[in-house]
């Protein structure tokens, strides 16, 4: 029996006792006076790349996550000096299986100890790392290493809409959740950045908003229309009026119950608030008018047809209106020309047509076509987390034959958006990021920091895997 010692005097010596005592007895633990972590390196094995949200998880169930830099801080002092497995999990990426068919990892943790895993990417897009949450780096951090940018006191963001207006990239987000309290904000929070922000397009990721904030320094909500429930954002754009000025414009919903919109609405960003002020509204639900007719909503693109008109298009993921891409124009119901997207598309690889649900185009100078990258409905092995890359000579279609580029086992990655404004023009590099989330997926268990997030994607469109997109 261990008698400890409670004089002041001896308190020192007996703490010092016991802690040898429990390194003889158990000689794989830490001294009580802190455990340094054994640094678990994760690396794509044909580029070398770091590779972000890797589960790896113990035999006894304590899963770690790797961070934007592709690094686990390891830290378990009861597995410490023994050999231990670790089953390997990442959408896209995995380690071969054994005879059993596990698919892990087997090695020895000791503490300040270093330790490199290589996968391989079974999927076309390139993860490069999560665009907002918290603990971005947080792994890395614990490992003594550099972080990124500092928190901003984001947990989780909904899914994005972009426009570049006065000379910067403009954010806003859907329902945001903050660590305060579980309620977070339901009005659009937003943010800044420069037009590229990227300085490269390799991982790791660390992208630095500048937050709208309260007079807490908390990051606000940017689009409290009138009304009960959360307010969403889309047919997010900057459009010149008839002076030349550029307005920042979008279509709002107010949704109320579970998804359920109940009105709509254009709003309008007003520079001395730095907020969304309601316009007008376009539709109140009743009896009489049970849906929404079309409205300049999803994710706009801008296009000047071979007459040299501007258009600016509105769709998620094909343009289902257009207007002339003018202020005046999307403010004038009458010049809204309603569109009948493509319902389905060919799959590449044969077999069933593919469904789009949500998504993005984009003119694409290096493809010489305009390019999208969509969210299938009811895919699989995913309902909501299969992506597809398509081409088409117009905006408005005809697409050609779909290319897989972005598979989830049971989770959820929506509301895809492009971000063509990243990269020079004319580059081969095509960026994306979407929603991951558990939400619509079969009860999977939640991804610690990454859940309800975005992740930003890389293409390459010479890769000779999205050659079947160009065949006719």
């Amino acid at each position: 029996m261990i008698n400890f010692l409670t004089d002041s005097r001896s308190a020192t010596g007996g703490l010092l006792r016991f802690c040898l005592l429990a390194a003889a007895v158990f000689p794989g633990l830490a001294t009580a006076a802190g455990l340094e972590p054994c640094r678990i390196e994760i690396v794509e094995k044909s580029t070398g790349w770091p590779v972000p949200l890797v589960e790896l998880k113990t035999t006894h169930g304590v899963k770690f996550i790797s961070d934007n830099a592709g690094i686990v801080a390891f830290d378990l002092p009861e597995l410490m000096g023994r050999e231990t497995w670790l089953d390997l999990r990442s959408p896209g990426y995995s380690v071969p299986a054994d005879g059993f068919g596990m698919r892990g990892v087997r090695f020895t943790p000791k503490p300040g100890g270093t330790h490199r895993i290589e996968v391989g990417r079974d999927i076309i897009a390139k993860r490069l790392g999560r665009l907002t949450g918290a603990g971005l780096f947080a792994e890395s951090l614990k490992c003594g290493l550099p972080g990124g940018p500092d928190e901003s006191g984001v947990l989780g963001s909904d899914s994005v809409q972009n426009a570049v207006y006065n000379g910067k990239m403009y954010w806003a987000w859907g329902d945001t959740s903050l660590a305060h309290y579980p309620l977070g904000v339901f009005d659009m929070t937003s943010a800044v950045t420069e037009v590229q922000p990227l300085k490269s397009f390799e991982p790791p990721l660390g992208l630095s908003f500048e937050y709208f904030r309260d007079a807490k320094n908390l990051p606000r909500g940017v689009a409290k229309m009138p009304g009960a429930g959360p307010t969403w954002l889309d047919g997010y754009t900057a459009l010149p009026d008839k002076t030349g000025k550029d307005r920042l414009v979008a279509t709002y919903i107010k949704v109320q119950g579970y998804l359920e919109a109940y009105e709509s609405g254009l709003c309008l960003w007003d520079d001395k608030t730095a907020a969304f002020q309601q316009h007008r509204v376009l539709w109140k639900k009743s009896a009489e008018t049970p849906k929404r007719s079309p409205e300049p909503g999803g994710h706009p693109a801008r296009w000047k047809d071979p007459q040299g008109r501007e258009w600016v298009y509105f769709g998620n993921p094909f343009p289902t209106l257009r207007c002339p891409a003018t202020f005046e124009a999307w403010d004038d119901a009458s010049t809204w020309e309603p569109l009948t997207p493509q319902a389905t598309l060919t799959n590449a690889g044969g077999g069933r047509a593919v469904t789009p649900h949500t998504g993005s185009i984009a003119w694409n100078a290096h493809r010489g076509k305009w390019v999208t990258v969509f969210m299938e409905a009811n895919g699989k092995p995913s309902d909501f987390g299969e992506l597809w890359y398509a081409e088409a000579p117009q905006p408005t279609g005809p697409w050609g034959k779909a290319v897989k580029v972005l598979t989830h086992e049971n989770y959820t990655f929506y509301n895809p958006r492009l971000h063509p404004e990243f990269t020079p023009d004319g580059s081969p590099i095509l960026l994306f990021e979407g929603t991951y989330t558990a939400e619509f997926a079969n009860r999977p268990e939640v991804t610690a920091r990454w859940n309800y997030n975005q992740v930003l994607y890389r293409l390459d469109l010479d890769d000779p895997a999205l050659a079947p997109a160009r065949e006719p």
